[in-house]
């Protein structure tokens, strides 16, 4: 799990498209803390330490706290957006989280150890299928990245989430199959895929 930090705010009397113009001119942006039975609080924080949290990394998987005019919240961000143009945040969304909370989250993964995949030693590439996974986990124990070792493996050979290690008490959000994370593909199944979906395309 990612190390955790404090972000101070502040609370938002006005709401509106007009009021948010005015706060991200003055460097703050506009966010919200709801979830946890409480009525959703509207809050504004510095637009320069969200975003330096956001590029950081680990942002979607840290639990955080905000120090809302002295009061201290436990919260983890469950979407943000960012300008499309200019790159900034424009709004937060956290979730209020106590302890034992279970969430949902989306964990990026990580693979491991390519040099050790005798598959890709022989030419063969890695297909990602899946770069993130959302797992049902606990609020205390969100990993920050799952890992996949490919030591091994070969041409053909494919990663399901049962070849992943979770953290404890942490289940995937997809529960009814065991489904992919990525496939070693060799040349030929690549041509092979290629000229299958060409075959589609012109059916």
């Amino acid at each position: 799990m990612s190390q955790t930090y404090e972000l101070k705010a502040e609370t938002r009397e006005r709401v509106g498209k007009g009021s948010s113009r005015e706060l991200r001119r003055n460097g703050l942006i506009p966010a919200v803390i709801y979830g946890d039975k409480q009525a959703p609080l509207s809050i504004v924080l510095s637009t320069k330490e969200v975003t330096m949290k956001i590029h950081a990394g680990g942002f979607m998987t840290t639990v955080a706290t905000i120090d809302v005019n002295g009061e201290k919240i436990r919260v983890l961000p469950k979407d943000y957006q960012l300008d499309p143009v200019r790159d900034f945040t424009m709004h937060v969304d956290f979730l209020r989280v106590s302890k034992g909370s279970q969430v949902s989250v989306q964990v990026p993964v990580h693979f491991e150890n390519e040099e050790k995949s005798p598959g890709l030693k022989q030419g063969g590439t890695l297909n990602i299928v899946r770069h993130e996974v959302e797992l049902n986990v606990s609020a205390d124990n969100i990993p920050e990245f799952l890992s996949v070792d490919l030591s091994g493996l070969k041409i053909g050979d494919t990663v399901h989430i049962s070849n992943v290690k979770l953290p404890a008490g942490a289940t995937p959000v997809i529960a009814d199959r065991d489904f992919t994370i990525a496939t070693i593909a060799g040349r030929a199944q690549e041509v092979e895929a290629v000229e299958e979906a060409e075959g589609e395309a012109e059916a």
